[in-house]
C-alpha cells in the first residue's frame, strides 16, 4: 500500500505550479498534475508525476483525480482575458467546480491551498502597507475576479480545510512576465513609470512555494488568508540597481510619465481587438503600474506558519538572471 501523501496541483505546468511540483516531489509526495489540453508540459517532463489534461470543468474526471487526494493546491488561474467573463470563468467558476467535487467525493481531505493575488486586496492606500485586515479595494477586472474567488472560497471554509495565499509580484526561474523587464534591461533600457520611486513588494518563487507548502501542513492556517512576500520593501530604482548588479552593467533608466503609459496601453488594447489573444499590456495594467505603492506585510505568515524570506531580493535577482543566461533565454 502506498503511504505517500497524494497532492493534486492545478496549473502545474506554469511558473509557480511547476516550482511547487518540484518541492512536493522533494517532500516525498505523489503528485498529480491537472492541466489544460493545450498546456506545455516542458517543466514536468521526466518527473515522477501523473498528468491529467482534463482541465477544470470535467467533473467526472476531477472526481476520479480528487477522491483519494490528501492535498489540493489550486494554482491555476486566468491573468489575461479579452472579456470580463473570461476572468470570472477562469478564476471563480473553476474554483467552484473543484470545491464542489471535493465536498462530494473527499470532504475529509487534509488541506486545500488556494492561490489568490495581492490584486484582490488592491494597492497600498495612503502609503500604508497592506495586511490581512486591510479592506479589499481591487482596481482591475483581474483583481475583482480574484476577490470574488476569495469570497466564494470563504463559503466553503466550514466544509473544507482551506487556506488562501495572496502573493505580490512573483519572480524567479521559469517566469515569463518579469522576464520581459530583464530582457529590456539586457538591451540597455529600464522603463520606470512616473517620476517618484513607486514602492513594491516582491516574492522570489522559492519563498512563495515554501509559504504555500508551510500553509498546507499547518493546522492553524485552516480558514485563514496570508500574504506571502519578501520581508523587505523595495522601490523600482532599487530593483533596477539589483538587476544591474546581476548583469554586471547599468542600463539607461527611462521614466515614462503616467499619461504616456496610458497612451501606450490604449494603443495596445486597440490593436488587440484585431487579435485572437488579449493584450499583454492594456489600460487596466496601466492602472496597476501608475499606483504609488503595491506593498504587503507577511508578518501573519511569519507568526502562524514559520515563514521567512530565505534570500534577499538582490541575491534572488542574481540567481534569476543566472538561470535565464544558462537557459539561453537571452
Amino acid at each position: 500500500m502506498n503511504s505517500k501523501n497524494i497532492s493534486v496541483v492545478t496549473g502545474a505546468s506554469g511558473f509557480v505550479g511547476s516550482n511547487l511540483v518540484d518541492r512536493l516531489i522533494a517532500e516525498g509526495h505523489q503528485v498529480k498534475c491537472i492541466l489544460r489540453n493545450s498546456s506545455s508540459k516542458r517543466w514536468l517532463e521526466g518527473k515522477p508525476v501523473e498528468i491529467f489534461d482534463c482541465g477544470l470543468f470535467d467533473k467526472e474526471a476531477l472526481k476520479s483525480i480528487l477522491k483519494d487526494a490528501d492535498y489540493l493546491f489550486h494554482i491555476a488561474g486566468v491573468i489575461k482575458s479579452k472579456k470580463e467573463e473570461g476572468y470570472y470563468r477562469g478564476n471563480v467558476e473553476t474554483t467552484r467546480t473543484l470545491l464542489d467535487v471535493l465536498c462530494e467525493v473527499n470532504p475529509n481531505i487534509k488541506h486545500v491551498v488556494i492561490t489568490s493575488s495581492q490584486t484582490a486586496c488592491g494597492p497600498s492606500l495612503d502609503g500604508i502597507i497592506s495586511n490581512e485586515q486591510t479592506k479589499e479595494h481591487p482596481i482591475t477586472t483581474y483583481g475583482r475576479s480574484k476577490l470574488a474567488q476569495e469570497q466564494l472560497v470563504k463559503k466553503y471554509m466550514d466544509k473544507l480545510p482551506i487556506t488562501i495565499i495572496r502573493p505580490p509580484a512573483v519572480f524567479g526561474p521559469r517566469d515569463t512576465e518579469i522576464y520581459l523587464v530583464l530582457k529590456n534591461y539586457k538591451m540597455g533600457m529600464m522603463t520606470l513609470v512616473g517620476f517618484n520611486k513607486k514602492e513594491l513588494s516582491l516574492v522570489y518563487v522559492d519563498d512563495l512555494v515554501n509559504g504555500i507548502y508551510l500553509a498546507s501542513i499547518t493546522e492553524k492556517a485552516k480558514g485563514q488568508i496570508y500574504f506571502i512576500a519578501a520581508e523587505e520593501i523595495n522601490n523600482w530604482p532599487q530593483v533596477s540597481g539589483f538587476i544591474g548588479k546581476a548583469f554586471g552593467r547599468k542600463a539607461l533608466n527611462i521614466r515614462f510619465p503616467h499619461w504616456l503609459v496610458y497612451t501606450v496601453a490604449a494603443f495596445a488594447q486597440f490593436f488587440a481587438m484585431f487579435s485572437s489573444k488579449p493584450a499583454t499590456f492594456n489600460l487596466e495594467k496601466a492602472r496597476d503600474f501608475v499606483q504609488e505603492a503595491w506593498t504587503c506585510d507577511a508578518s501573519k505568515a511569519k507568526m502562524d506558519l514559520g515563514y521567512k524570506q530565505s534570500i534577499s531580493i538582490e541575491e534572488a535577482m542574481k540567481r534569476t538572471v543566472a538561470w535565464y543566461k544558462k537557459m539561453k533565454w537571452f
